[in-house]
């Protein structure tokens, strides 16, 4: 790999502790995260980011200047004196989550780590109007930030990095420019995330709930090609294809639940009749779980014919309320495919989402070098953190 000199690249971030001058420091905080309390060398640093020592000692330097890395001990080496190991300080940064449901909001305050230091819960009326769910969600932060403040220093001295928020879509997730939310026209084209950092004097980051659980799964590990599926008060998906979030030309993808396949059906919320969302809400009002995981299984096998994809993953508060029935369900109708078809079986899984702790994500991954919850690199068109 060839190396490289540290520069200066992309726009800023916004975090006024994070001396984060270029992608290379990105990716040296992310190894300094996954080698955990054992610590990492310089030496082992430089060799596995392609980077020169010289370089990466500029970086670290810089650091430990701002908290951000500390010593873990001693190392011994091969030959010469033993290495010193480095480690990341979570607590020497923080960031906040908040999913807004259409019903309730809950809200995280995670370190570094990503490991949630308070949390919050409040009901929430999405159709309340802008002002009284933005005074809500300050609320909540505000409330998250008093209940660490005598420990972390996060009220009064250093702010968070920045507030992840995740919500039902559609939505523009490059703008923060929310569009027809299924259920609530009144908030077609109100522009959350500047009224958000406005109102809370942080940087803040919008995307759909179904991308951020996409992009936690991603960051948490969870590999090759997938569709999340949502099923909570709505149904929606977030794709991973590759190992990076997809979200489409216009930040659009991923309506799953307004895909059409009952022509002349009941009339759904986005106003089209027959939608995913429709028939399979309808059949869990009714009681009817098994109709509804059959129902979800038809969606998926739709998705499944277009993106060819590796797995599909099951969660939201209806899914968990029954899960083995859905992942019955919709593995039914997948097997049914692929016996149909000849390909090999897709594996159906179910997963616990907690979309707060999965929206901190989006201000955290690219901390890490993982806007998109790929690692190592950005996608294009993308800036780095400064």
């Amino acid at each position: 790999m060839k190396r490289t000199n540290e520069g200066s690249v992309g726009g800023q971030l916004g975090a006024n502790l994070l001396a984060l001058r270029s992608h290379n420091t990105a990716l040296v905080l992310d190894l300094l995260r996954t080698a955990g309390a054992e610590g990492i060398s310089r030496l082992e640093l430089a060799e596995r980011t392609g980077l020169t020592p010289q370089a990466v000692s500029k970086i670290t330097a810089r650091l430990r200047e701002d908290g951000l890395a500390a010593d873990a001990g001693r190392r011994a080496s091969t030959g010469g004196k033993p290495r010193t190991v480095l480690r990341l300080v979570p607590e020497a940064g923080h960031a906040v989550g908040v999913h807004l449901d259409r019903d309730e909001t809950r809200a995280v305050l995670v370190d570094l780590d990503g490991t949630v230091v308070a949390r919050r819960r409040a009901p929430l009326d999405l159709g309340a109007g802008a002002e009284a769910v933005l005074a809500g969600v300050a609320g909540v932060v505000e409330e998250l930030r008093a209940d660490v403040a005598p420990r972390t220093g996060v009220a009064g001295g250093r702010a968070p990095l920045g507030a992840g928020v995740a919500l039902p879509g559609p939505l523009d997730h490059a703008t923060g420019v929310l569009y027809r939310v299924t259920g609530f026209p009144g908030w077609d084209g109100f522009p959350l995330r500047d009224a958000l950092a406005e109102r809370l004097g942080m940087p803040v980051a919008v995307d759909k709930d179904t991308n951020a659980a996409a992009l936690g799964l991603a960051v948490g590990g969870e590999g090759g090609s997938f569709a999340y599926l949502h099923l909570g008060t709505g149904l929606g998906a977030g794709l991973v294809i590759g190992g990076s979030v997809y979200r489409g030309a216009r930040t659009g993808a991923g309506e799953f639940g307004h895909q059409v396949i009952q022509l002349d059906g009941p009339v759904c919320g986005c106003g089209d009749r027959g939608c995913v969302e429709a028939l399979c809400l309808g059949a869990v009002a009714r009681g009817e779980t098994e109709e509804a995981a059959r129902v979800l299984g038809v969606g998926a096998a739709n998705l499944l014919g277009l993106l060819d994809i590796d797995c599909v993953l099951l969660g939201g508060r209806t899914v968990e309320a029954e899960r083995d029935v859905f992942v019955r369900g919709v593995r039914a109708v997948l097997d049914a495919r692929s016996r149909r078809t000849g390909d090999a079986a897709v594996p159906v899984r179910s997963t616990s989402r907690a979309i707060a702790e999965d929206a901190a994500q989006l201000v955290l991954a690219p901390v890490f070098g993982r806007r998109n919850g790929q690692e190592g690199r950005l996608p294009a068109g993308l800036p780095a953190p400064d």
